[in-house]
């Protein structure tokens, strides 16, 4: 049974929200275990067991939140050689645009190395109902592809 990793960190709940759009999407899809878990929960042995990530974050200052960069500094070095090409996705809950925190997530996600799977999602301003549509799309997608083993 695939296992969806749902990794995030919010203030206002915002990104809560959206976390818990992209785990309803992903536990959609049939004997799909999703584990939602916020960034300071989340650990080395969360990572090497999920077969798919999901990574959300507040922007904060045109970068990832402090509690997400917190993930990867705890997570980067234990997990070298065991989460390569690990397909992965993103949503950031943005107050300008959101670039630079998707920007700093991949050049970080390249690092372990991840693969990134999808299109971000990413809310600007307000999280509307659509923000969080797309999100439970995102979710189904992650999960979907890697009970197919498609990516």
């Amino acid at each position: 049974m695939p296992r969806i990793l749902v990794v995030y960190h919010t203030q206002t709940g915002n990104t809560g929200k959206m976390a818990e759009a992209v785990a309803r999407g992903a536990a959609a899809v049939e004997n799909t275990e999703v584990v939602l878990k916020r960034a300071f929960d989340a650990g080395v042995a969360d990572l090497v067991a999920c077969d798919g990530l999901a990574i959300g974050t507040p922007e904060n200052f045109g970068y990832m939140s402090g509690g997400m960069k917190d993930f990867f500094d705890r997570t980067f070095y234990p997990s070298q050689g065991k989460v390569f090409k690990k397909p992965f996705v993103v949503f950031i809950s943005a107050g300008n645009d959101g670039t630079g925190a998707l920007n700093s997530i991949e050049r970080i996600a390249r690092g372990y190395p991840l693969k990134r799977v999808a299109e971000p999602v990413i809310a600007r301003g307000t999280v509307r109902e659509e923000d969080l549509a797309r999100c439970d799309e995102l979710g189904k997608l992650l999960a979907a592809g890697v009970e197919g083993k498609i990516f």
